[in-house]
Formats: C-alpha cells, sequence, structure tokens
C-alpha cells in the first residue's frame, strides 16, 4: 500500500562525469498526482455539468452573470482536460501521449487556469464598480462590453501565451523514451518562451491578488459603513459579509498561491537542469509543482459553490429548476403508484 500512495526518498549513485559530484536522488511515486486528479475528476464533472446546466438557463442581465458564463466555460475546459493530462503523466503512458499532451492537452489547460483567474479578477472589479462607484461608468458598464471584455481575455491568452507554445513545441523524435519533460520537445525559442511565459503568467496571477484582495476588503468596508450609517444593529448581516469576503479570498490563496510560490524557481531548474551538477532540488521542486498544480486545479470544484454563494441569479434559478426537477419526479412516482397498487390487489 505504502508503494501506491507514499513517496519515498532512496539514495542512489548517479554516473557523473569527471567534473561532478555524487549526490542523492529525491524519488517519488509517479502514480500519486496523477491518482489524484483521476479522484478529482468525477467530482469536478458532476458539479461543472450542474452548473452548465444552470448558466445555459440564465439569462445574461448584468456583466456579472456575463463574467460568470465565461467562467463555467474555462472550468467546463479544464474538467474535460483532466483525465487526459492525467493519463498522460502516468509512466505507463507517459511515451504514447507525451507530445499531444506537452503540444495540446497541457496548453490548454493551462489556457483555462489562467483565463479562470483573469476572470475571477474581472468579476471582482465589477462588484467593486458597482458598490463604490454606483453612478460611474464603469459600473453601468453594458453587456456588449462585457462580452467584447470576456472574448479580449480569451483571445490575448491563447494568441499571446498558448498559440505560441504548441508552435515552439516542434522536436520530432524517434525514441519516445528520451521524452522525459516537455522541455525536451521545444527548441531554444521555445525553452526561451516557456520561461518568459512562466515569469509573466506568475507576476499576472499576483496582480489579480492584489487585485482582487483591494477590491474585496473595500466592499466589505462600504457595506458594513451603510449598516452603521443608517443606524442598523444587524452584527448577524455584517458577519455574514465578513464571512462571503473572507471565503472568497481564502478560496482563491489556499487554490492558486502555493502552485505559484513554487512555478519560478522550478520552472528555472526545468530549462537548465540538464546543465547542473546535482539534480536534488529539481527532483523537489518537481514533486512540490505536481502536488500544487492539482492543488490550483481543484479551484474547478470551488467555483459552482461559490457561484450559488455570491450570485443570487445563479442561485434562484439553481433552486427553482431543482424544484422542477424534483415535482416532476414526485408526479411520475404518484403515476406509477396506483398501477402498483391495482397489480397488487389482482
Amino acid at each position: 500500500l505504502s508503494k501506491i500512495v507514499g513517496e519515498r526518498r532512496q539514495c542512489s549513485i548517479l554516473e557523473v562525469g569527471p567534473n561532478q559530484s555524487q549526490c542523492d536522488r529525491f524519488l517519488y511515486n509517479p502514480y500519486i498526482v496523477p491518482s489524484l486528479f483521476f479522484l478529482m475528476f468525477p467530482i469536478a464533472l458532476l458539479l461543472n455539468v450542474v452548473a452548465a446546466w444552470v448558466s445555459v438557463h440564465l439569462k445574461s442581465t448584468s456583466t456579472f452573470v456575463v463574467y460568470l458564463k465565461n467562467l463555467v466555460a474555462a472550468d467546463i475546459i479544464m474538467t474535460l482536460m483532466i483525465p487526459i493530462k492525467a493519463a498522460g503523466d502516468l509512466p505507463d503512458t507517459w511515451e504514447q501521449l507525451s507530445g499531444p499532451t506537452c503540444r495540446f492537452f497541457a496548453v490548454i489547460f493551462y489556457n483555462a487556469q489562467y483565463t479562470c483567474i483573469a476572470l475571477l479578477g474581472l468579476i471582482s472589479l465589477e462588484r467593486f464598480f458597482k458598490i463604490m462607484m454606483p453612478h460611474s461608468r464603469l459600473s453601468g458598464q453594458s453587456l456588449t462590453m462585457s462580452k467584447v471584455v470576456s472574448a479580449t481575455v480569451w483571445l490575448v491568452l491563447f494568441i499571446g501565451t498558448g498559440l505560441p507554445n504548441i508552435i515552439l513545441t516542434n522536436k520530432t523524435l524517434n525514441n519516445t523514451s528520451v521524452i522525459t519533460t516537455c522541455m525536451v520537445l521545444k527548441g531554444p525559442a521555445g525553452v526561451a518562451f516557456h520561461e518568459a511565459t512562466s515569469l509573466l503568467m506568475n507576476i499576472f496571477f499576483w496582480f489579480v491578488s492584489v487585485v482582487i484582495v483591494v477590491c474585496y476588503i473595500c466592499i466589505a468596508n462600504r457595506v458594513i459603513q451603510s449598516y452603521r450609517n443608517s443606524g442598523s444593529n444587524n452584527s448577524q448581516g455584517k458577519q455574514k459579509i465578513k464571512l462571503r469576503v473572507f471565503l472568497v479570498i481564502i478560496v482563491f490563496f489556499i487554490s492558486f498561491a502555493p502552485y505559484h510560490i513554487i512555478r519560478i524557481p522550478y520552472t528555472s531548474q526545468q530549462v537548465s537542469y540538464s546543465s547542473t551538477d546535482c539534480f536534488q532540488t529539481y527532483d523537489h521542486l518537481q514533486f512540490a509543482k505536481e502536488l500544487t498544480h492539482w492543488l490550483a486545479t481543484t479551484n474547478i470544484c470551488m467555483d459552482p459553490l461559490l457561484y450559488v454563494f455570491l450570485c443570487r441569479e445563479f442561485k434562484e434559478k439553481l433552486m427553482s429548476m431543482t424544484k422542477k426537477w424534483v415535482d416532476i419526479f414526485q408526479s411520475d412516482k404518484k403515476a406509477k403508484n396506483p398501477k402498483v397498487l391495482t397489480s397488487l390487489k389482482m
């Protein structure tokens, strides 16, 4: 059992050159992280299919709903990529799937992930302007403009980061056993672009993080201040506001922050690991990166819960559609009961 779910540290003697020293290798069970992704998949699929089902029936009456629908779409794409990514990371299938995974599926997955981050930032800005500056032009942003902004996010991220990565992952190797990482399939330009993109996306994440924290703290303070100005002693309402802000920020940071803390040192080692004397640091960083990336991906399970928690229209539509299906199920059940009773009497 420990071989399946545990990690292990082994000491191995490396064959090294005259200028290199021997070092210990940190080895971990390669089935751990793919197994976690496979376990996540049915939960993420169920939650996001329900979210997509509700959002399809939800009218785009506000910029918030437009951004929310795009966020649902990004989450669905990430969810559908999970089994492909997990299968590609398994040692038994890596040689067969490394090419398409590195060129296409991983790129699509990462693009959808950063689209989610961008849309979460846009949602926080939309809430900020609506509450803090209700009479400004930004708070009254038209539905058309919000759709244009959403489309721009998708296009900029794909054309600016995704498409070049697909094009620059252009090496063809006859011996697939030598493909240890996706870097092997990139030329010098591809490696340089990958390093620059990783740094840029990291900066982008921390920028969005600051925006989200500032926006939601300002929103909470404004709403609490309005309670005080009205002379209300609704301490329960104030606590609910604080709880919502706390949950949004905490869920965002727990999901994404660990991965982006690890990402820069990992990428630095990743693009130059073949020229280092000892790989122990890279081994540790690779395991940490894979584990924290799984943690970042769990955000697709958290988002549908936040839709219910933060969006009144989404919650009301979910409740009404659920009630409708329950009523249909109960009516069908009642319609069948007389037949059952009749057959029993006969």
